[in-house]
């Protein structure tokens, strides 16, 4: 079986067991790069309570980005690295507004996927995954997002290697699936990697993928 036949079948029993996940909310692209930068290195209850609190202080993005750096800090820290996230929305807010002439991001459908991840991550803080997230998850464009959770359940499937980065991932993994499939199947491979196939104790034997698993394979079922 390819990797590519492999990625799937992933995909299939995933709907099977988790079903199609419901549509999630969709947020505007400048909204949601903030809520992503802001999610680097936290859980989502954080990320919402830091971003609701930034929202609340600030009700434009055009306050946030010409406050003082500490009053931003202040409204994130609670998600965590808040003095190192806090630049990065600032600057980002900046460059888009100096090159654009205003606070927006739908210039980047006119750049195609490539282009528009080059123009995101060009910027300090964004890195691959949360590019991916903006132009999937707020302007439908085919980029498929990786997570701590899909770089762990991905290799252990043999989905990708296990030398292979999540930044690498990214790349690798678009090319396994239908590009209508991203969203659902990116959302079903982070559920399964918090609920069975977690970082230090997976649950091979509530896995519907263990037949397809490397990791199971070599690992897990030989102690048996």
């Amino acid at each position: 079986m390819t990797p590519q036949e492999k990625a799937l079948e992933c995909r299939r029993r995933l709907v099977e067991t988790y079903g199609d996940p419901p549509p999630q909310l969709q947020l505007d692209p400048i909204s949601e790069l903030v809520a992503t930068i802001i999610s680097q290195n936290t859980n989502d209850r954080l990320r919402d309570q830091a971003y609701s609190a930034l929202r609340h202080r600030f009700p434009t993005w055009e306050q946030v980005r010409d406050a003082p750096t500490e009053d931003v800090v202040s409204c994130i820290q609670v998600a965590g690295l808040g003095s190192t996230k806090a630049p990065h929305i600032q600057n980002a807010l900046r460059r888009i507004t100096t090159e654009r002439g205003r606070l927006e991001l739908e210039f980047l459908r006119g750049l195609g996927v490539e282009g528009a991840k080059k123009w995101l991550t060009e910027m300090k803080g964004v890195g691959p995954k949360t590019a991916a997230i903006v132009l999937l998850f707020s302007l439908n464009m085919p980029a498929f997002p990786v997570d701590t959770h899909i770089h762990r359940v991905s290799r252990r499937l043999g989905l990708i290697s296990a030398k292979t980065s999540r930044e690498q991932a990214h790349e690798l993994l678009e090319r396994m699936v239908p590009p209508e499939t991203y969203c659902p199947f990116h959302l079903n491979l982070i559920r399964h990697g918090r609920e069975v196939c977690a970082a230090r104790k997976p649950t091979c034997s509530q896995c519907v993928l263990r037949d397809l698993c490397e990791h199971y394979a070599s690992v897990t079922a030989p102690r048996e």
